[in-house]
């Protein structure tokens, strides 16, 4: 086992986590990145990136996060592709171990280990993975502007993916387990008025098929009852609604998180409940989830990490 001591760790990579790094290492921090078990988190799974700043002609998810990545190492990060499996925040320094079993001790820390996309977990989700199944209509919905759409979900999160969609699809469904919406009332009333959203209730997916991208759903309604019926919906674009977990499971019993599992911070600040622990990205955002806020926090957190660090005089 190795022991090895940092100014900044930085647990997670994604827009925040190299953004962090970026930071922090032109502030002369010698920052460590450990990438953790998707190096550059989600983006990595998506296609083309189109709403980034800088980008006029899109890019690449996974060419994004490596050039960000490349930017983090040439100011002097240094990038580990492993993850953290235990850390101890107790005492100063803090004490992180990887999956290795080598030891770190930080003096600042900042968690950027991002958040999942629920799926249902049909296998044909991940075949069309950026094919036509997305988890962030925010994100691709430029992409299906005057075709048809489907929403798996009833809550507020699908209703406001619905709505979105339906400024640029020509045709939105709702898939919908219940026979209800579990959506307030005023996004229910807002998604009901919208001409171009048809709710389906009691609906569940069976799977998606199409020839190299998602040609349409296949359904069936009132599972499980005597009138169970099959169908195929044709789409061109499958979008999940269902919720997020935040990837913090590892800091529950380190670091105050709220109710669904997300680190809270003290706004505007990274801080965390821990001194000298930020976080920074979709870990501590169950609201907007984007890369480039993500990328913002990961910037403010370096910046809170070098000034923690100067004013207890370990600079």
């Amino acid at each position: 086992m190795e022991t090895k001591k940092t100014r900044v760790l930085i647990i997670g990579s994604g827009p925040a986590g190299y953004t962090a790094g970026i930071y922090s290492s032109r502030a002369n921090l010698k920052p460590v990145i450990y990438e953790g078990p998707q190096p550059g988190g989600q983006l990595t799974q998506t296609t083309e990136i189109e709403n980034f700043p800088g980008y006029p002609q899109g890019i690449q998810g996974p060419e994004m996060m490596e050039e960000l990545r490349q930017q983090a190492i040439r100011f002097g990060a240094e990038v580990v592709s492993r993850a953290i499996s235990k850390v101890d925040f107790s005492s100063r320094p803090f004490r992180c171990v990887d999956e290795r079993g080598d030891e770190i001790l930080a003096d600042t820390v900042i968690i950027s280990t991002g958040a999942s996309a629920k799926y249902l977990g049909l296998p044909d989700e991940d075949k069309y993975m950026g094919l036509g199944v997305s988890a962030c209509a925010t994100c691709d919905g430029f992409f299906y502007r005057k075709k048809k759409v489907a929403v798996v979900g009833g809550g507020d999160t699908a209703c406001e993916e619905a709505l979105y969609l339906s400024t640029l699809a020509e045709k939105v469904y709702m898939i919908v387990r219940k026979d209800y919406l579990r959506a307030s009332n005023v996004m229910q009333k807002r998604v009901r008025e919208r001409e171009n959203i048809e709710i389906l209730f009691e609906c569940n997916t069976l799977g998606l098929y199409g020839d190299g991208g998602v040609e349409g759903a296949r359904l069936i309604r009132r599972k499980g009852t005597p009138e169970a019926e099959e169908f195929d919906l044709p789409i061109d674009g499958f979008f999940l609604a269902i919720g997020h977990h935040p990837n913090t499971e590892m800091f529950r019993d380190q670091i105050r998180l709220d109710a669904e599992g997300y680190i809270e911070v003290e706004a505007p600040s990274t801080r965390t409940s821990v001194e000298g622990v930020f976080a920074a990205g979709d870990c501590a955002d169950p609201t907007y989830r984007q890369a480039v806020s993500a990328a913002g926090t990961g910037c403010r957190a370096a910046l809170d990490a070098e000034r923690y660090l100067m004013e207890h005089d370990e600079f």
